[in-house]
């Protein structure tokens, strides 16, 4: 009987990585990876690595999460080493919760390996500080999923406020937040692709985004409050910028 190991990925650029992580995937005899993996880790599997693409987006699974879950269940049977492999971190809106709880009752060895959160990767590419002195002592993340029922008044009054998976949903969530309370010159800032070579970083109010939203495209991390003023990036103009960053 072999180990899994679920192992954040991190943000998207490949030096982001954990040595443990880059070591783990090196070794891996099999890996199940996200959609938000970046392909070029998955080079860093030997050669006779079995890699499976198990990855969900919003209206595209190709695999429930019960079949990932059996699936690591019986390759962890007969491989002794089984990475699952997810973007960011693996307990961070990743579902590895799930996956150790369920291993866990089958009698399977579970470890979790840490990854760079995708908020805080991509808040930290963009430069903009969940927290600085005088402007943030508070941040909150939370799931902008459809799916997921949430209490905008609780969030109104948190100093910087960090939405993933809520791309789509972009315009009603800002009109939500601007009916619980926050203000209407709040800028936001939405990173693309963080940490990559594709990042961009499109900057806009609350008010905008609720009458006339950014075109802006997923996977994409949507950062409110005042903190995104401090960015050196942004341009505190009243109309929206895309900003195409150059690393």
């Amino acid at each position: 009987m072999g180990k899994v190991y679920l192992v954040g990925a991190g943000p998207g650029d490949p030096e982001l990585l954990t040595l443990k992580a880059y070591r783990l995937i090196k070794e891996a005899d099999v890996i199940l990876f996200d959609a938000l993996v970046n392909k070029e880790i998955l080079k860093f599997a030997k050669q006779d690595c079995i890699k499976i693409y198990v990855g969900k987006r919003e209206s595209r699974h190709t695999i429930s999460q019960e079949e990932i879950n059996e699936l690591l269940y019986r390759f962890s049977k007969v491989y002794e080493k089984v990475v699952r492999l997810k973007g960011g971190d693996p307990f961070v809106f990743g579902r590895g919760g799930e996956e150790v709880l369920f291993l866990r009752e089958k009698g399977i060895e579970v470890e979790v390996i840490p990854g760079v959160t995708s908020f805080l990767g991509a808040s930290a590419s963009a430069e903009i500080p969940l927290t600085i002195r005088g402007i943030s002592s508070s941040f909150a993340v939370i799931s902008g999923h459809p799916n997921r029922k949430i209490d905008w008044n609780v969030y109104s009054k948190i100093d910087t406020l960090i939405v993933l998976m809520g791309v789509k949903r972009r315009r009603e969530i800002a009109k939500k937040l601007i009916e619980a309370g926050r203000k209407e010159s709040e800028p936001v800032a939405f990173i693309e692709n963080a940490t990559t070579t594709q990042e961009k970083i499109i900057f806009t109010t609350l008010k905008e985004l609720a009458s006339n939203p950014p075109e802006v495209n997923p996977p994409a991390v949507m950062v409110i409050g005042d903190v995104v003023r401090t960015s050196k990036f942004f341009n505190n103009k009243n109309s929206f910028e895309t900003l195409i960053k150059i690393s």
